[in-house]
């Protein structure tokens, strides 16, 4: 049953989204003005009508939708290469997360959802407009529970131990590999995400190093490309969501 206070997706008829705060006030739409007190006591899936008669389907948001809806300043880390994240890691929940780079904190969401509330992620962010903005999505989607920001570089060196996953989005991950093996446990991973292949190529060489104390590394791309799909034809769309950024993985052995 909702509640004062939830969060909850509406779908218009058009298939168009709100995520909105379930409060006793009006929400105006083009639709017509929807009395959201009117929500309170409904179950998921039931359906709220504005003034004019418009039909909104009433849904709980998932990941995807916190992620597609909260407030962005700097580009994320998109949901395919954080899904690919948390698959090739083998991120899981209850999982301790060090990451750096926050951003916006789209990927900090995406971790804080996997992980759970047993789960923890500290993130490193040395912007104070980023951190501050990805601490207010943060308590927006309701991982204040288990996500600390701090305003901090992590090339100084990482404060935490026994941290199962270490994930950076940073322009020089390679700076952070000595910290990383006092930081990880035996097994934990080191992921870094970088738009470029020459950052990837300055990772491999530093990580020549560090040889016998991490595995070899892979490095991974995501393209994705949706089908159109016609009773008279099914092809490729000819718009793709191609290049983001490479995916690197490592072991600490």
């Amino acid at each position: 049953m909702i509640k004062e206070g939830d969060k909850v997706l509406l779908v218009d008829p058009r298939g168009k989204k709100y995520l909105i705060t379930v409060r006793p006030r009006e929400f105006h739409t083009d639709l017509g003005v929807l009395k959201l007190n009117e929500l309170i006591g409904k179950e998921f899936g039931d359906v709220i009508r504005s003034h004019k008669g418009a039909e909104f389907r009433v849904l709980r948001p998932r990941i995807n939708d916190f992620i597609e809806k909260m407030r962005r300043g700097p580009q994320i880390v998109h949901p395919k290469d954080a899904a690919l994240i948390v698959a090739y890691a083998g991120i899981s929940p209850g999982d301790f997360i060090v990451e750096a780079g926050v951003g916006s904190g789209a990927l900090t969401l995406f971790l804080a959802n996997v992980v759970g509330p047993e789960g923890r992620i500290v993130s490193y962010e040395i912007r104070e407009d980023f951190a501050k903005l990805a601490w207010e999505n943060v308590r927006w989607a309701g991982f204040d529970d288990r996500v600390t920001i701090k305003l901090k570089d992590i090339y100084k060196g990482i404060d935490e131990r026994d941290v199962d996953h270490l994930v950076l989005d940073l322009p020089q991950p390679e700076r952070v590999l000595e910290h990383a093996l006092e930081a990880l446990k035996p097994g934990g991973f080191f992921v870094a995400y970088t738009p470029c292949m020459n950052q990837v190529m300055r990772l491999y060489e530093k990580l020549e190093e560090f040889k016998d104390r991490f595995s070899r590394a892979r490095t991974i791309e995501v393209l994705v490309r949706e089908q159109e799909v016609k009773r008279e034809c099914m092809r490729p769309k000819t718009t793709m969501l191609a290049h983001t950024g490479y995916i690197t993985f490592v072991r600490k052995l």
